[in-house]
């Protein structure tokens, strides 16, 4: 009984992990391959198949080396994944082929490439960066923005560091698409993408999404935040220091480990221990995470907090105005610190 139990569950592991890698191993020969589409159809149909004959070897006398064949398939498709390195200089699309990059001097901060682009459409734009200095005495304020399109289950997350003087700062952390991609979910898993950094005015980062995007159209919600003044510092140079590092060291994006939320939950470790919760994986309910944690405006109900950070209409009426970031921000509370 015991060794009739063992062979079952023996089975079953063997199982599990030829299906897992049939599906991750296709899936990599699939994205993360140069061949063309026929070359490369072929060589998923062939390890499928070969995938499907070690299935059937687990169980059938005739076939027993398959398993083992299809083994070595499996660790060669892995070898050659791991040697792919993500780099810097490939055809990008004009939104991300810039890279912004820092220079510190004690407590100011030149950042570089800062973009602002000239928007007609999404698509339809001029491409403008500029240079600043930023003194991290003056930063005392951070900002969660959610921008949804899909639901409520998924968003895009960004942050907004604000210095005095309503001077703020949108960095959004993105894939680096190359001119002829489009973005798949699937595909980032693998390492279709570079990792992106967009360091950007509000009056592009945020307004691209309030103002332009129509297919699908986004709601923008800005979430004010009650970090003090000196984890927004070390939170900022915490990001510096990726966006430093990304210029001479490319990384690639991963649709489930290195994106939007999880790289933002990563950079607050710089200020302790943040619990990982379901919700980071779940994006949209991010900004829910953070109230249960206190870290917004608790006098409000969640509910009235959403309602009145959804800053789509106040962007529209701003537009290009100088004073965008204050005016989006007019019925968005503060919570007290």
């Amino acid at each position: 009984m015991t060794r009739t139990l063992g062979k079952v569950a023996a089975g079953l592991v063997g199982t599990l992990v030829i299906l897992g890698m049939t599906l991750w191993g296709s899936g990599a020969i699939y994205f993360a391959s140069s061949f063309g589409g026929t070359v490369r159809g072929v060589l998923v149909a062939c390890y499928i198949l070969l995938g499907v004959a070690g299935l059937v070897g687990l169980y059938v006398r005739w076939l027993r080396r398959a398993p083992v064949a299809f083994a070595v398939a499996g660790m060669l498709v892995l070898v050659w994944f791991l040697s792919i390195a993500p780099r810097n200089d490939r055809d990008w699309q004009p939104e991300v082929a810039i890279l912004p990059y820092a220079e510190i001097n004690g407590d100011l901060v030149t950042l570089h490439n800062i973009r602002n682009f000239e928007y007609r459409s999404e698509t339809d734009f001029t491409p403008r960066y500029y240079d600043k200095i930023f003194d991290l005495r003056k930063l005392d304020t951070l900002d969660l923005v959610a921008t949804y399109w899909m639901g409520d289950a998924i968003a895009h997350m960004m942050v907004s560091f604000g210095f005095a003087g309503n001077d703020y700062l949108a960095i959004s952390i993105e894939t680096r698409k190359e001119r002829s991609e489009s973005y798949s979910t699937l595909a980032g898993f693998f390492k279709q993408y570079e990792l992106y950094y967009v360091v950007a005015d509000e009056r592009d980062l945020i307004r691209l999404r309030s103002n332009y995007r129509k297919d699908p159209p986004e709601d923008v919600y800005v979430y004010r935040t009650n970090a003090p003044p000196e984890n927004v510092r070390r939170l900022f140079l915490s990001y510096i220091a990726k966006i430093n590092a990304l210029k001479d060291h490319p990384e690639f994006y991963n649709t489930l480990t290195t994106n939007c939320t999880t790289d933002i939950w990563m950079r607050t470790k710089v200020n302790g221990k943040t619990p990982f919760s379901w919700k980071i994986l779940v994006s949209g309910y991010v900004p829910q995470l953070a109230y249960e944690r206190g870290r917004l405006d608790t006098r409000l109900p969640f509910e009235e907090l959403r309602r009145r950070g959804h800053v789509n209409a106040a962007a529209q009426a701003a537009d290009t105005a100088p004073d965008f970031s204050q005016r989006i921000r007019a019925d968005v509370p503060m919570p007290p610190r």
